[in-house]
């Protein structure tokens, strides 16, 4: 607010000093200019305070009289030159005002000077989002779906303006400003006691990096999640400390060798981290033999090395024929059909179309399956505004990098047992992966399921907690027992088990559950609300474990009647 006190001033200098030369002249000619009575004699000039009063009721415009007494003509002279003096002096002071406030230094001041007010004012965990471009925007809305609240610094007005058009549940404070910048972080609270983690998602990794050495220096234990598309800034980012850096062209590229040789752990990794509630597609696995790649970019690049990993027959596209040593590169944009030709299309398997255009790639695609139409088609999409035109064309694998982050970065603040459980999953062999698929899909259905974790203690599972306290263990069957119908199951089914620092995979319902125990779970959102009831409700509780129902109060009777069970006693 300092700042923006001081530019007020600084602007309305020339104006004050203006007006106060003005009055003080006004009043001085009021002082020594001689009156008149009331019978036409010479009276003594105004005194100081009746000149200043008169002045300040004129100057303004109000308009009184003429007091304490009847003006002479030369009083009334000077009280006119005063009045249009006045004048003058109040429309140089007005506009100079309507000029400060449209000036665009004022206007991001106090812009800076509201944000810094309402960001201090938070009194629960927020994140601090760097970039709020198509990643940004779509963590923004998945944080405010589930009323977590975060605080936004983005570059781009344009940006900063949609999203305060936005019907949020939360209240998010948004500043228009250069991320990479140390002071904007500290003004967008990165030293507040409630910020939770900083996440760096610009477009640029220059700004990226900027930011991981600013939080890292500044405030060197918050949580630090980034985004890079080069491996240079990869590991300047490591350098730096960052807790967590997502490259979407490598993540895709790794799940793409995983498709071609664990076909089950691909597909139940992009079933525990798809859209919860969205049906999950069967489509057909990416096919082993001749693969064919367009545009040797970041993207392109990253995919060539996981297909060669997965033991890949390679042919790249690229205007370059000299891109690529050490592969057979046909020279041309992809569109071309003698190109394609070729590149070998018609013998081709997979296709992958990943220039850096949108509608570049959608041509490409759709040229190389009139020549084959039984290639395994993989799209890359850059912006999510082209979504329908993707839709539409229907590819058996769209990328789109901000998906990829975004989903990445909502895993790790909200089930931060997730990736820890889908890096183990990679230990597994395929098998493994099919037996938990099968198992998942016939108690929860071909839903995406929802994914969270629990931590047995007096702040997430009161009810838990005080059993545990009488007792040395906790069935885990207890947690995945209907607390409406003991007799039948929770949709959910525990995927690890977290205890001292030891990680089991998928464990088995028999087994018992300890003080400070963190499980992952994966269900529906009915079991994860009656799951609740169970881990905070003592009755809730005692009901599942014993079968006899304790409870006590409306309001334990209200909540069976909500789960669809009478209390007991009613008819």
């Amino acid at each position: 607010m300092g700042s923006v006190f001081f530019i007020v001033l600084r602007r309305m200098r020339a104006p004050l000093i203006t007006l106060i030369v003005i009055y003080a002249v006004s009043v001085l000619g009021l002082v020594l200019i001689p009156g008149v009575d009331a019978s036409g004699k010479p009276a003594p000039p105004m005194s100081f305070f009746h000149a200043f009063y008169f002045v300040s009721y004129t100057a303004s415009t109000i308009g009184f009289g003429e007091i304490p007494a009847a003006f002479s003509d030369p009083q009334r002279m000077w009280a006119t030159a005063t009045i249009y003096l006045s004048v003058i002096g109040w429309t140089y002071s007005i506009l100079t005002i309507l000029a400060l406030f449209s000036d665009r230094g004022f206007q991001q001041a106090l812009a800076a000077s509201r944000f810094r007010r309402r960001v201090a004012r938070i009194a629960e965990p927020f994140y601090l989002i760097c970039g709020c471009g198509e990643t940004g925007g779509l963590l923004i809305h998945a944080l405010d779906r589930i009323d977590r609240r975060c605080v936004v610094v983005e570059s781009d007005e344009a940006r900063i303006v949609e999203l305060e058009l936005e019907d949020f549940r939360t209240d998010a404070p948004a500043l228009v400003a250069d991320a990479s910048q140390p002071q904007t972080l500290l003004l967008a609270g990165l030293r507040h006691p409630w910020c939770r983690g900083v996440l760096a998602l610009t477009n640029q990794d220059a700004a990226n990096l900027a930011i991981a050495a600013a939080v890292r220096l500044l405030n060197p234990g918050m949580p630090l999640l980034c985004r890079a598309e080069l491996a240079d800034t990869v590991e300047r980012m490591t350098g730096f400390g960052a807790d967590y850096i997502f490259n979407p062209f490598e993540v895709f590229g790794r799940l793409l060798a995983q498709a071609l040789h664990a076909p089950a752990r691909y597909r139940l990794h992009r079933w525990l981290t798809g859209t919860p509630g969205t049906c999950m597609s069967t489509g057909d696995d990416p096919p082993r033999g001749r693969w064919i790649v367009c545009g040797y970019g970041r993207f392109g690049r990253s995919v060539v090395s996981w297909l060669v990993r997965g033991g890949m027959e390679l042919t790249l596209i690229d205007p370059d024929v000299k891109a690529a040593p050490g592969f057979r590169v046909v020279a041309g944009s992809g569109i071309e059909e003698a190109v394609l030709r070729e590149a070998g299309v018609a013998e081709a398997v997979g296709f992958v179309a990943g220039t850096d255009d949108d509608i570049n790639n959608l041509s490409i695609a759709m040229a190389a399956r009139r020549l084959n139409p039984e290639l395994f088609m993989v799209v890359r999409q850059n912006q999510q505004a082209r979504r329908e035109l993707f839709e539409a064309y229907a590819p058996d694998l769209a990328v789109v990098p901000s998906e990829i982050v975004g989903h990445a970065c909502l895993a790790l603040l909200t089930t931060p047992l997730l990736p820890v459980f889908l890096r183990q999953m990679e230990q597994q062999d395929d098998e493994w992966a099919r037996s938990l698929l099968a198992r998942m899909r016939l108690e929860l259905g071909d839903d995406v399921p929802e994914s969270w974790s629990v931590r047995l203690d007096a702040v997430q599972a009161a009810a838990a907690d005080a059993w545990l306290e009488r007792r040395a263990s906790l069935p885990l069957a207890a947690l995945l027992t209907n607390p409406a119908a003991r007799e039948s199951r929770l949709a959910c089914v525990p995927l690890l088990l977290r205890r001292d620092c030891g990680d089991h995979l998928v464990p088995t319902d028999s087994g018992d559950l300890r003080a400070g125990d963190e499980i992952l779970f994966a269900g529906t959102h009915g079991a994860r609300v009656r799951q609740q009831l169970i881990l905070r409700n003592a009755n809730a509780l005692a009901y599942v474990l014993t079968g006899r129902e304790t409870q006590s109060g409306w309001l334990w009777g209200w909540l069976l009647g909500r789960l669809g069970r009478p209390p007991a006693g009613a008819a």
